[in-house]
């Protein structure tokens, strides 16, 4: 007779029960910056699409943020291009004829 434990079905039931007991908070029960619970019947301001702010100031807050970060981004990106666009034409080409004797 065969343990329980070496079933690859109950391997998928102890999985299933295992994921009553976790709890994964609902992204609307606090603020994403300041983690301040959004209770019933408050004011919940929304950043691009689904993250939730407690309030004006939390939500500018990570705008401004996300802002900074893109505009950095922006100009690595174009310190990149820029870089390999002075390599590809500072190369210097030579066209000169040699005589081998």
């Amino acid at each position: 007779m065969a343990s329980s434990s070496s079933s690859p079905r109950s391997g998928l039931l102890y999985y299933a029960g295992c994921e009553e007991h976790t709890h994964e908070p609902h992204f609307l029960e606090a603020c994403f910056l300041c983690h301040k619970p959004l209770g019933n019947n408050t004011d919940i301001f929304m950043y691009r699409g689904n993250t939730p702010f407690c309030s004006k100031e939390c939500r500018q807050e990570q705008m401004e943020f996300d802002e900074g970060k893109e505009k950095s981004w922006n100009i690595r990106s174009s310190v990149r291009k820029s870089d390999s666009n002075k390599s590809s034409t500072s190369k210097t080409v030579r066209s000169d004829t040699v005589a081998v004797a």
